[in-house]
């Protein structure tokens, strides 16, 4: 679901509309009893990780974080929204206690906030995002992956439902990754990506309406072009395999909204698709009617 974050090149792929969304900030509360046990690979889960608090400074003001704190900072940051129960699930290896500890203690930080997004007809959700603060805090601190973007707030609330699926998105390949002997290293959100892209294109002027130099730019970052549109997917993960060879997967969730042509163009890009167990099998008919062979992950 690749955002069109400027109009003025109608080469990128474009967006499917979403209902329109209210957001709200949330009060400190705790995750409650919906989270859902579950393994981490994250480095909380090790018996030997130092859990004592240390001062992290940011002006004029110190911060006081255990290691599992801002392990969770970055995590938000590299997602920009992360559900609750989906951090308790796989950043804290189920331990909804301890998840509910550190994010009480960065909520009263300013560094966390808990936003209630609504959408018309359906439940309210509720996503942690980063405060500008944190952003400032962990870019000074320097704990961030070499090349790891990270954010803070909404940048369109309408897509933050979507968005917020990125993280459980992220943990299925990663254990698929690490299964075969990789390593994840860093994430690229297509904000990331089509920033350069654009970037990229905006550099040669003119030019850039050409298929030719929107191939060649295109291949730069690793993308191409189906039906003469870049496609950039809604994640890239770099991983390191186990010959130490550093890659990229591009992944994309898919959900029943996309239109036939859209979800060709992607399985067309060679993106591995995801999409919400109750949509997967409605979009594999897609595929399997125009003969297209690939397949929709459920996730």
């Amino acid at each position: 679901m690749s955002r069109d974050c400027h109009s003025q090149v109608p080469e990128i792929d474009d967006r499917t509309e979403r209902p329109p969304t209210q957001v709200r900030d949330h009060p400190t509360r705790d995750l409650g009893s919906d989270s859902q046990p579950g393994r981490s690979r994250d480095v909380r889960e090790r018996p030997d990780l130092d859990d004592s608090a240390r001062a992290y400074y940011l002006r004029d003001r110190s911060f006081l974080l255990r290691e599992s704190e801002l392990t969770t900072l970055v995590e938000i940051g590299k997602f920009r929204v992360i559900p609750p129960n989906d951090l308790a699930q796989f950043g804290y290896a189920g331990d909804t206690t301890r998840a509910n500890r550190d994010l009480r203690h960065l909520m009263q930080q300013e560094l966390v906030a808990m936003k209630s997004v609504e959408s018309v007809g359906k439940h309210a959700e509720r996503l942690l995002v980063l405060t500008k603060k944190a952003q400032r805090l962990l870019l000074q601190a320097g704990r961030l992956p070499e090349g790891q973007a990270i954010y803070h707030g909404f940048l369109k609330p309408r897509e933050a439902k979507h968005d917020a699926a990125l993280y459980r998105l992220y943990q299925r390949e990663s254990a698929r990754i690490e299964s075969a002997g990789g390593r994840p290293l860093r994430v690229a959100l297509d904000y990331e990506l089509k920033r350069n892209l654009h970037r990229e294109l905006a550099q040669l002027g003119d030019q850039a309406q050409t298929r030719e130099a929107r191939e060649r730019v295109a291949e730069k970052q690793g993308l191409v072009l189906v039906n003469d549109k870049v496609q950039v997917p809604d994640l890239r993960l770099e991983y390191e395999t186990a010959d130490h060879e550093r890659r990229h997967v591009d992944l994309e969730l898919a959900t029943r909204n996309y239109r036939p042509r859209t979800l060709t163009q992607k399985g067309k890009a060679g993106f591995s698709i995801y999409a919400p167990r109750e949509d997967a099998a409605k979009l594999q008919r897609i595929f399997d009617a125009s003969e297209f062979p690939a397949r929709i992950f459920a996730l």
